[in-house]
């Protein structure tokens, strides 16, 4: 890959690596080195570093003790705990959000994008992503949008393995999300709770059961 060195910013990279991680283009388990890094995009390694922490700060990569980070490789028990996690959150935030009867435009905006992308891809991580941080984003509990920053990363994880996984269309998640859009529009905050927490816990049922199958699937190979 040529690149201009003096043109890449940490910004870029980050965004790069970042995009690579959730749709599965780096593999759970991948190590991701300075060096590596700094090779692929023509920076110098204090350039790469910064991209990277602020990936291992978010949950996007893992980083022990004298090690290279590493792309997570999640659990059951992780998969179990973050989704439960995110339900509580975002379900609260999305009923303070039809209290109120508003949306958020950047919330609408990624709607938008993603009923675009599901009439000609399977895509859907991305505007996914972005459609639920701006419906926590956007309501009136800062605490509830720091909560949720907290699990975020970990939890994209989890929606490119679904995406990855093929366990959703990219229509059945923009269906999901324009019920969620419409309790808060109608301003009923008990509806918008519920289908909240329907929509995130269908996702990981699914995820789960990929998860058990492919469990299986290694041990009896063994």
């Amino acid at each position: 890959m040529t690149t201009d060195a003096a043109s890449v910013r940490p910004d870029a990279i980050y965004v790069a690596l970042r995009s690579a991680i959730i749709s599965h283009d780096t593999l759970p388990g991948t190590t991701v080195t300075e060096s590596a890094i700094a090779m692929r995009f023509g920076v110098a390694r204090p350039t790469a570093k910064v991209a990277i922490e602020r990936l291992v700060a978010e949950g996007l990569l893992r980083r022990e003790a004298h090690r290279a980070a590493r792309v997570p490789q999640l659990s059951r028990a992780d998969i179990v705990d973050l989704f439960d996690s995110r339900a509580v959150v975002e379900s609260a935030a999305v009923g303070n959000l039809a209290t109120g009867g508003t949306l958020p435009a950047e919330a609408l905006d990624a709607h938008r994008s993603l009923i675009a992308n599901a009439r000609h891809s399977e895509s859907f991580a991305q505007e996914d992503i972005a459609f639920h941080r701006a419906l926590v984003a956007g309501q009136s509990s800062p605490r509830l949008a720091r909560m949720h920053g907290l699990i975020m990363g970990e939890i994209e994880l989890c929606i490119g393995q679904v995406q990855a996984g093929r366990l959703l269309t990219a229509t059945e998640v923009s269906a999901q999300h324009q019920g969620i859009l419409d309790a808060v529009i109608a301003g009923d905050p008990v509806l918008a709770h519920r289908l909240t927490r329907e929509h995130i816990a269908r996702s990981r049922d699914l995820l789960l059961a990929h998860f058990d199958s492919s469990h299986n699937k290694k041990v009896a190979s063994r």
